[in-house]
């Protein structure tokens, strides 16, 4: 089954950090990745852009609302996600345990529901 592992953290936190420290964050999701690859688990992966970027459409009593930035106010931004294959979701759960932002940020854990 396919998992969808959201990484969410505090952006501002993370654009906080000394240089070194960011480097050797993104050193060690290197790491996390290559074993995900290795381990033959891994199908897709991506990091977002700021949540500044961000443009929210939703559709009101037939009217298209356009907002720029974040639609809501919140204490983790959306980061990033891994799509990973794992035989069920302990197997999924190990994985986002494993992942460097698990320690400062959530890493939700969903199936996907394949169409």
């Amino acid at each position: 089954m396919k998992y969808m592992l959201m990484i969410y953290a505090d952006e501002s936190k993370m654009s906080a950090m000394r240089e070194s420290d960011a480097g050797a964050f993104m050193q060690a999701y290197g790491v996390y990745t290559q074993a995900l690859v290795d381990a033959g688990v891994m199908r897709a992966a991506d990091r977002l852009r700021p949540v500044a970027d961000a443009t929210s459409v939703r559709v009101r009593h037939g009217r298209t609302e356009v907002i720029h930035g974040p639609y809501a106010d919140t204490l983790e931004q959306l980061g990033g996600y891994y799509l990973i294959e794992a035989p069920d979701l302990d197997v999924a759960l190990s994985w986002a345990a494993r992942c460097p932002s698990a320690p400062i940020g959530t890493i939700e854990v969903r199936p996907v529901w394949e169409m």
